[in-house]
């Protein structure tokens, strides 16, 4: 009778095996290896070169993009009237609103354009939503205006704000003096952009105490519509006369 083999039972050769032990486990190839780290390698420079183009190209972009819409938007203005006289010349119409735009301000320049503009921002006042735009709008353009006047600001003014050890841009747009039982004291009117460049509050600060950094009308506007990102490195004060050639010193940020 033959001996019937037990099903479970394993061979002493095959129990021994260990699939973890390395000298009868398949060895790595080391060109796999190899081959994985130039893969990781390529692919971290290739993303990296990616996002530095990005990086260079978009500001580029949007540069020549908004240039290019002004310039088809400023063009659109008097690119019919030529049309209609058979002139079909890309650009003309561009150079004719900037001629124009030209000739208005040698035009609002003297006492006949001051009337007619006069009469005409009477007008805009007494309409009911578009007063709001236009005053939004005048106070922006004032800004910047080369014609200096009491609408403008005056200077760009750094002062402490919220609470001390913290700054803030702002820009002085008038000085006050404020009488009380102990003297007088000159306050100056600072506007602090809140949101953007078209609301913000009105801070009646000391004038000692308001820092006026060596930086433009045109450099502080840059400064708060880009976000800060235009912030100059270093930001060094400059003196005010004061009275008869007083000087008050102002405090530096480094």
């Amino acid at each position: 009778m033959a001996e019937e083999k037990d099903p479970t039972s394993v061979p002493l050769s095959q129990a021994t095996e260990d699939p973890e032990d390395p000298i009868k486990s398949p060895p790595s190839s080391p060109n796999s290896s190899t081959r994985k780290a130039c893969c990781y390698f390529l692919q971290s420079w290739v993303s990296k070169k990616f996002m530095t183009g990005c990086v260079v190209l978009f500001p580029v972009a949007v540069t020549f993009f908004v240039t290019w819409w002004f310039i088809q938007f400023v063009d659109g203005f008097f690119s019919p009237l030529y049309e209609q006289l058979g002139i079909d010349i890309f650009g003309l119409g561009f150079v004719t609103s900037l001629v124009f735009v030209f000739f208005v301000g040698v035009f609002v320049s003297s006492w006949l354009g001051a009337s007619v503009f006069w009469i005409g921002e009477w007008i805009i006042k007494r309409m009911p939503f578009v007063r709001h735009l236009y005053s939004a709008s005048k106070q922006i353009s004032s800004a910047v205006s080369p014609d200096q006047n009491t609408t403008a600001f005056k200077e760009v003014a750094i002062i402490r704000h919220p609470r001390v050890g913290e700054y803030a841009f702002g820009f002085i747009t008038s000085s006050v003096t404020l009488q009380t039982d102990e003297g007088d004291e000159e306050l100056c009117s600072v506007f602090v952009p809140t949101n953007h460049l078209y609301i913000g509050d009105i801070l009646l600060v000391n004038a000692k105490d308001v820092i006026r950094p060596n930086l433009s009308i045109r450099e502080g506007i840059e400064i708060i519509v880009s976000g800060g990102m235009t912030m100059p490195q270093r930001i060094s004060h400059v003196e005010r006369v004061a009275g008869q050639s007083e000087r008050i010193p102002l405090n530096r940020i480094k």
